[in-house]
């Protein structure tokens, strides 16, 4: 499995955790339940879940600050989703945030609409020039 598809893992388990709110333990288990991949590829894929979902308010600010004329809600799920992604592992991983970035918006040409990976990609870079601007 690529770092890619991992990746692709995480999203879908955040995806799933907007959709329902239930609890992200049992979607973790359940999805794996039905996943191969590798102990390391699925431990990545777990921290960039667990990450997201420990720190959606302060990744959800990011994303708040940056996508102006756009409340949470009314993000695409999949954009959305994928930016709280993206956005942990910006902070709590060790990727350089430009793979970040190219890795955010193949997905987001996958998984999204037509105008996903334009936007995908003005939010993060203007979140890695904030952070490079101020570390945390």
């Amino acid at each position: 499995m690529s770092r890619r598809k991992t990746r692709e893992c995480a999203l879908q388990m955040l995806f799933q955790n907007d959709m329902t709110d239930a609890d992200p333990e049992e979607i973790r288990k359940l999805f794996w339940a039905s996943q191969r991949a590798e102990a390391g590829e699925r431990a990545f894929a777990d921290h960039l879940f667990q990450k997201a979902v420990e720190n959606r308010e302060v990744i959800d600010g990011f994303i708040q600050q940056f996508a102006r004329r756009w409340s949470l809600r009314r993000l695409a799920v999949v954009d959305r989703n994928l930016l709280r992604m993206a956005i942990a592992e910006f902070l709590y991983a060790d990727t350089p945030r430009a793979v970040v970035i190219d890795e955010a918006v193949e997905i987001a040409r996958r998984f999204g609409t037509e105008k996903s990976p334009e936007f995908i990609n003005g939010i993060l870079d203007a979140v890695k020039d904030e952070l490079e601007r101020s570390p945390a």
